[in-house]
C-alpha cells in the first residue's frame, strides 16, 4: 500500500489526492477481512483454472463449475465481478451459415409444432446437420435429439452429405426403444429422401419439417450447434476425421451426463431423458488412433476452394462413417460448404 496512514507530515487526504485515489476505497481496504481476502483469492486462483480448462463457461457456468467441481458457493455476478478482474470473458458465437440444401423431387411435409406445448421426452424429436471444419477439409455431423429434454439420442460423421449417415443416426435412434410422436427436421434433401422418411413412416412417426429460412422452426437443435462448436470444436481444432470422431464422443457423454442446463432446472439431458448416468467415454477402438497419423499425398482430393481427406483417411469404418460403411473408391460430389473463400481471421470458421 503506498498510502501510509501513520505519516505525520503528509495527511492521508493529501496522499490520495497525490495518488488520484479516493479516500473511501483506501478505508476500505483497511477494514477488509484477512479471511474474506484469502477465500477471495482462492475463488479468482479456480475461476483461472476454470477458464483455462473451458473457456466456453460464462458466469452461470463458471458458477456452477465452482460448485460441483471446486466445492465453493459463490453467486453470479460475483463471478462476473471477479472474471473481470482478471480480464476473462467467455467465448461467444457468431452466426451460422445454412447449409441445407432442398430437393425439388422431394415432397415436404408441413409443420405441426406451432403453438404446440412440448411438455416430455419422446413428444418431438429434432435433427439437423452442420459441417466440422478441419484442418485438410470438411466432416459432416448430423445429432437427433430429444426436443424436451435436449439429450442427444445419436449422432453420426460423414465426408459428404448424402442420406446414408442420416438413415444410420436415425437407426441408431430407433434402436433404444423409444419413439417420438413427432419428428421435426428442416427441408434438406437429406432429410426429405424416400430413404429417411421411409423409415419414420414405416414406424407411425408424424414428420414436420420446418419453413424455409425458419431457422427458430428447429431452434433446439439450432442451439445445440452453438453449444457443441463453441465448447469443443472450435477449442480442440481438429485436424482429420478421426481426431473429430474422439472428441465428439468424448463431449457428447459429457453434454448428456454432466453438462447442466438452467432451462430444465440444473439438471443433466440424460437424467431428464431417463437415461442412466455413466461415465464419460472413452474411445475403445485402437483401430481410430491408426487414422491420426496426418494423410499421404494420394488421400487429399482438391475441391475447388478447398480440401478434403478422401479414401482410408477420410472415410475409414472407425474414423468417420458409421460401422457399415467402406472406403471410399470415388471422390465425393461435395465436400465443402456453399460459400466460396474460407474466414480470414478464425480458421475454424462460424457455426
Amino acid at each position: 500500500m503506498m498510502v501510509q496512514h501513520d505519516n505525520q507530515d503528509i495527511p492521508v487526504i493529501r496522499q490520495c489526492e497525490l495518488l488520484t485515489l479516493n479516500r473511501s476505497s483506501f478505508y476500505h481496504r483497511l477494514c477488509r477481512d484477512a479471511e474474506a481476502e484469502a477465500f477471495e483469492q482462492q475463488v479468482l486462483n479456480a475461476i483461472d483454472e476454470l477458464n483455462t480448462a473451458r473457456p466456453h463457461l460464462g458466469r452461470y457456468g463458471m458458477r456452477d463449475a465452482l460448485a460441483q467441481e471446486r466445492q465453493i458457493e459463490v453467486n453470479p455476478k460475483r463471478v462476473r465481478r471477479l472474471m473481470k478482474k482478471l480480464g476473462l470473458e467467455a467465448v461467444y458465437p457468431r452466426p451460422r451459415r445454412n447449409t441445407s440444401q432442398p430437393s425439388r423431387e422431394h415432397r415436404k411435409y408441413p409443420y405441426l409444432l406451432r403453438n404446440m406445448d412440448i411438455t416430455e421426452p419422446d413428444q418431438v424429436w429434432c435433427a439437423d446437420i452442420t459441417y466440422i471444419r478441419l484442418y485438410r477439409g470438411f466432416a459432416y455431423l448430423v445429432a437427433i435429439m430429444d426436443w424436451f429434454s435436449r439429450c442427444v439420442l445419436a449422432w453420426e460423421l460423414s465426408n459428404t452429405l448424402d442420406a446414408n449417415f442420416c438413415v444410420a443416426a436415425l437407426g441408431q435412434a430407433l434402436a433404444s426403444g423409444r419413439w417420438p410422436a413427432i419428428f421435426n427436421t428442416d427441408q434438406g434433401s437429406q432429410f426429405t429422401s424416400e430413404a429417411f422418411t421411409g423409415v419414420l413412416t414405416k414406424a407411425g412417426i408424424a414428420i414436420s419439417m420446418d419453413g424455409v429460412g425458419r431457422a427458430f422452426d428447429n431452434i433446439m437443435v439450432e442451439r445445440l450447434w452453438r453449444t457443441v462448436k463453441y465448447e469443443d470444436v472450435y477449442l480442440r481444432d481438429y485436424e482429420t476425421p478421426a481426431e473429430a470422431r474422439i472428441g465428439l464422443d468424448r463431449y457428447f457423454a459429457y453434454y448428456n451426463h454432466l453438462r447442466r442446463h438452467r432451462s430444465l432446472g440444473r439438471r443433466t439431458p440424460a437424467s431428464v431423458y431417463g437415461l442412466e448416468a455413466s461415465a464419460v467415454n472413452l474411445p475403445t477402438c485402437q483401430a481410430v488412433r491408426k487414422v491420426l497419423a496426418t494423410p499421404t499425398r494420394a488421400d487429399i482430393f482438391e475441391t475447388g476452394d478447398g480440401r478434403s481427406v478422401a479414401a482410408i483417411a477420410a472415410v475409414a469404418p472407425a474414423a468417420l462413417r458409421f460401422a457399415s460403411a467402406t472406403a471410399a473408391e470415388t471422390s465425393p460430389m461435395q465436400t465443402v460448404p456453399p460459400y466460396s473463400r474460407p474466414d480470414p481471421v478464425q480458421r475454424m470458421g462460424t457455426s
